[in-house]
């Protein structure tokens, strides 16, 4: 029993969760990237860096404004955006596909871990990395954009979404693929595709029928043109869309995760 006026600690299962378990498995999804932070924040960092130094020197005063903002504002919150899905996307398709391939998906199976538990961990802790990762962005290419921002609701809304999403569909990815092709096909021709062609560096308006009415329907444009709200103040699409779809993909994902791990999907076979 604790002494008079000494709260006692949390006990490792508390209300039917392993809270213990759980944060164990999530600590270890962010060790996973933070003990080699050239390859997981300062190589995508760079690319970004590369990116603006494109666009804010060697197309100076070439590039006309984008809805009365200055090229290297409008395009800022597209390249930390880019950040945040590739990277939260990244670590848990990797972490999973690895322990599969390396028979080390007892780790996280055996211990008393239930199936949300399980999913949760390995999607906060990709969240995490996201997050970090477009943070650290948005501090370095705010030197060459100046970049203002305009609703601050919107700039974190959007980034927890994104980080969330990629998360989910690094876990669903990683459990699909059963090799590493597998996983850079998703990769190149799901991820890529959905991010460049997303406004990340434009905007949709410009494009041609039927592809402006297309993009419209691609979950990355309400990521990116969201997140880029929050700054700039100005969106392409709409808004509350973007509002309600994100978080309809947040909520489906993590179900869909949740009875993929339940089920063991190329897990227990």
């Amino acid at each position: 029993m604790a002494a008079p006026g000494v709260t006692p600690p949390l006990p490792r299962q508390y209300a039917g969760v392993n809270w213990l378990g759980f944060w164990t498995l999530y600590m270890k999804e962010v060790r996973r990237f933070a003990k080699i932070p050239a390859q997981t924040v300062v190589a995508p960092l760079m690319m970004s860096l590369l990116y603006m130094l494109v666009f804010a020197v060697a197309t100076k005063g070439a590039r006309p404004p984008v809805h009365g903002i200055v090229f290297t504002q409008f395009v800022a919150p597209g390249l930390v955006m880019m950040n945040v899905l590739n990277n939260a996307f990244a670590n848990s398709s990797s972490s999973i596909l690895q322990a599969k391939m390396m028979g080390l998906s007892a780790d996280f199976l055996t211990p008393p871990l239930s199936s949300i538990e399980q999913s949760m961990a390995f999607i906060l802790g990709s969240a995490s990395r996201g997050i970090v990762v477009g943070l650290v962005t948005l501090a370095t290419v705010w030197w060459f954009a100046g970049s203002r921002v305009a609703h601050p609701w919107a700039a974190v809304w959007f980034m927890l979404s994104a980080s969330l999403i990629m998360g989910e569909l690094g876990v669903l990815a990683g459990l699909w693929s059963q090799k590493f092709d597998e996983m850079a096909m998703v990769q190149n021709f799901v991820v890529m595709p959905l991010t460049f062609l997303s406004g990340t560096f434009y905007t949709v308006d410009r494009l041609p029928e039927p592809f402006r009415t297309i993009s419209h329907y691609n979950p990355f444009f309400y990521l990116i043109d969201g997140f880029r709200y929050g700054f700039i103040g100005i969106t392409d699409g709409s808004l509350v869309a973007g509002v309600l779809s994100s978080a309809f993909l947040v909520a489906t994902l993590g179900v869909w995760c949740w009875w993929v791990f339940w089920k063991g999907y190329r897990l227990k076979t």
